[in-house]
Parts: structure tokens; C-alpha cells; sequence
């Protein structure tokens, strides 16, 4: 089944929840968790993803997020989407900082410039993974809000497997050896959620 995010009431649901409506807010935030895991994930890295937990980093984003959000001066899901990946990317590096004083004597394990980096990067590769053409979607933004999504409904194995060959650039040895499978089966994990993700983005 064909995904799509146009028209889906986040515009309403971001004006509801900055105008005092405290029941919206966590539905509103609830939208981008896919997004933000998938962001959380790429950021951390395998230096990082031994010692944190993604889905703790997004719950302490959508935390500072629902507090904060009456503050948030933006003017539609674009804004919303990138103030809430600077809040995920401030807390991953606060994170990554004290893992490296515990670790290194202080040493910085990652840098702000670093995450920013990595960030920018996974969403330029998300950007052209799929969905050839910019028509195909309203913009970059949505782009990636879809492939998150989609990417959350995949098998875990077939997601990881994508993720790290596809976003975080990795051979398809590399990604063997992270997961733990040959070669082959890593490839048939590859071409299945491939061919899975097409399913979910291209247009009926």
C-alpha cells in the first residue's frame, strides 16, 4: 500500500498545540517518532550504539519537545521537523560528551560539527534512496518523514540491513559483520526490503 503524508492534519494538530491545547501535543510529537529513531540511530553511529539506547534519546527529545513546543515559532511541518532534529541532535551529543568524560578522561567522543555532519548526510542519502524525482513528494522533508515511516514497517532485520548499507554507507561485508550474517543473506535482506520499501513509497 502506497504511503503519503499530504493532508495528514499536522499543520492543525501544530496550531491546536501551540494555542494551549496540552491533549494535541503528544499526538502532534507522535507523528515524527519514526522520523527521529531512524535520525537517532544514524547519528549514534557503532562507537555510540553499544552504550546508547535510540529510543531513549527520542524520549527525552519528545519530553524537552512537549514542554517547549507553546515556545516553538515556526510555521508548518518543515520548521516543526528540523527544530525537533536540533533538540535530538543537542541531546545525542550531551550524551556522547558524558560517555566520553566517564570513557576517555574527558576526551569529547563526538562533536557537535560531527552529529550535525552525520545528520546531514543521512538525510541527503534518504533523500535519493527511493523516490527518484522531487515531484514524487511535496519536498526533501517529506521525503524523509515517508521513509522513516516505511522503514518502521519493515522486519527489523530488513530495516537494519538497509539502514546500515543504504544511510550509514557500509559495505555489504560491513554489514555482515555487524549483524552477525554471511554475505548472502545479508544481500537477500537487502533486495527484499528493497523491494518492500518501493511497494510502501512509489505512487499507485
Amino acid at each position: 500500500m502506497t504511503m503519503s503524508r499530504t493532508g495528514d492534519g499536522s499543520d492543525t494538530l501544530l496550531e491546536q498545540a501551540r494555542s494551549g491545547a496540552v491533549e494535541t501535543r503528544g499526538l502532534l510529537l507522535d507523528r515524527y517518532r519514526n522520523y527521529l529513531m531512524l535520525l537517532a540511530r544514524a547519528m549514534m553511529g557503532r562507537g555510540l550504539r553499544s552504550s546508547l539506547e535510540a529510543s531513549d534519546l527520542v524520549q527525552q527529545t519528545f519530553l524537552e519537545a512537549y514542554r517547549d513546543l507553546p515556545m516553538f515559532r515556526g510555521s508548518g511541518e518543515r520548521e516543526l521537523v528540523g527544530w525537533l532534529r536540533r533538540i535530538l541532535i543537542h541531546n545525542v551529543c550531551q550524551q556522547a560528551e558524558y560517555l566520553g568524560r566517564q570513557k576517555r578522561g574527558g576526551k569529547r567522543q563526538v562533536s557537535l560539527d560531527e552529529l550535525l555532519e552525520r545528520s546531514d548526510l543521512l538525510m541527503a542519502r534518504a533523500h535519493g534512496c527511493v523516490v527518484a524525482s522531487p515531484s514524487e513528494c511535496a519536498d526533501r522533508s517529506e521525503r524523509t518523514l515517508l521513509l522513516a515511516d516505511a522503514l518502521a514497517r519493515l522486519p527489523e532485520s530488513q530495516r537494519t540491513a538497509l539502514e546500515l548499507h543504504h544511510l550509514q554507507g557500509l559495505t555489504v561485508p560491513e554489514v555482515g559483520r555487524e549483524m552477525g550474517r554471511s554475505v548472502l543473506a545479508v544481500t537477500g535482506l537487502i533486495y527484499r526490503g528493497m523491494k518492500a520499501l518501493r511497494a510502501l513509497l512509489t505512487p499507485a
